[in-house]
């Protein structure tokens, strides 16, 4: 019995080095020398953020809540100069990874209303526009759960910032 004792001291040491991946310098996994392992999600590399060239709506009209069963609907209604523009959003204008919607530090939401204008040497870009039938027209859904960590929404244009509480 006396001679067992040295030996599973020694294999116990050594198997209680082995807890916890990467914790202990007793841990055989550990000795290859491989970095330890990251403690955040994002990617290495950051995350991808493309950025939109589509320039800001010249004129905001109005920006209201609608209710949905699951959140709010934020509509956005502005105006551009001429007919023709097309691809109207609402994009973050913080870059943020997929299409999410988080608020700053502070609690506001600060989007940015973009849509594409019409090419230069088209008929559209050449018509004037009319305020009463020429809006264009963005809507956001927002769940309770988004809602919960907003205080209030700032949407900018190209001239504008409106403020919309919520």
């Amino acid at each position: 019995m006396t001679r067992l004792t040295l030996p599973l001291l020694i294999v116990a040491a050594i198997v209680s080095g082995c807890g916890r991946s990467g914790d202990s310098g007793w841990n055989p996994l550990s000795w290859g020398g491989r970095p330890a392992p990251s403690t955040s999600l994002a990617p290495e590399e950051g995350y991808v953020t493309q950025i939109d060239e589509r320039p800001a709506i010249p004129q905001i009209l109005s920006a209201e809540w609608e209710p949905l069963s699951e959140g709010r609907l934020l509509v956005v209604r502005g105006f551009a100069p001429v007919k023709g523009y097309h691809s109207a959003e609402l994009v973050s204008v913080r870059p943020q990874p997929g299409n999410r919607m988080t608020p700053d530090a502070d609690g506001v939401l600060r989007l940015r209303f973009v849509a594409a204008p019409p090419a230069a040497n088209s008929a559209a870009a050449t018509l004037p526009a009319n305020p009463t039938t020429d809006q264009i027209v963005v809507a956001m859904p927002l769940s309770f759960l988004q809602l919960n960590k907003i205080y209030a929404i700032e949407i900018a244009g190209a001239t504008q910032v409106v403020k919309l509480s919520r």
